[in-house]
């Protein structure tokens, strides 16, 4: 099976996103390093998705974005050359799900997770401070990116409520406006472009991103009793 990457990277930094397993992602000190790690991410993918896992892979790079920001702490502004194309209402059904999958599967992680306030992980800062450590800062990280993504393209959301609460609120919103299925290419902050496309892949990835952070440090916080919700390699 042919797994379609977009490699973003900033010298030799590298994100890797797959095109059509949406959200799936890989990072790595270089472009090889990266693809090395794609098997098993779409391994764990498919294993979320509780779908069949094929027998062999074939990672193919279709796009390349030289970027700027700080992709070893995975900044991104890449958007896709698929992410530019209108959705068919099948299409946005099935990414809708799946978004509202991983964020019920975020809180249901979230839930299990004995002390919100624990962690053993050491402080450590990013250009845009300090890397969220406990399942708490985590979780709040995760959510409050809601109002942020359904913004870039018009929609005016909120973080109110748990994940999936303010998740399901933004999408409500953003089906009530004629036409959202034509997946317009908006100018939003920092003169990123966004598209419907593109915030749909940006929650599953974020998920994905904050969902493996918080499973990891709980392993280490409290021992491998932790449920691996969205079965990561790790």
């Amino acid at each position: 099976m042919k797994i379609q990457c977009v490699w973003e990277h900033n010298g030799n930094d590298s994100l890797l996103y797959s095109n059509n397993f949406v959200g799936a992602f890989t990072r790595g000190a270089t472009r090889d390093a990266a693809i090395q790690k794609m098997h098993s991410e779409i391994i764990s993918y498919l294993k979320w998705k509780g779908e069949m896992v094929p027998d062999s892979f074939d990672p193919v790079i279709v796009q390349e974005k030289e970027s700027e920001l700080t992709i070893s702490d995975a900044d991104t502004n890449v958007l896709f050359d698929e992410e530019k194309k209108p959705l068919s209402n099948y299409e946005y059904e099935e990414l809708r799900s799946l978004a509202l999958k991983s964020a019920r599967d975020f809180q249901a992680l979230y839930d299990v997770i004995p002390d919100k306030n624990k962690s053993c992980l050491p402080v450590r800062t990013t250009f845009y401070g300090q890397i969220p450590r406990t399942a708490f800062e985590m979780y709040e990280h995760t959510k409050n990116v809601n109002d942020y993504y359904f913004g870039e393209i018009g929609v005016d959301a909120d973080h109110e409520g748990n994940i999936v609460e303010c998740r399901q609120r933004g999408f409500a919103l953003l089906e009530s406006q004629p036409d959202f299925l034509n997946n317009t290419i908006c100018l939003g902050s920092y003169d990123e472009e966004w598209s419907l496309r593109k915030v749909l892949r940006r929650f599953i990835w974020h998920d994905r991103i904050h969902a493996k952070a918080m499973y990891r440090m709980a392993v280490k916080t409290f021992g491998d009793n932790v449920p691996n919700i969205f079965h990561f390699n790790l």
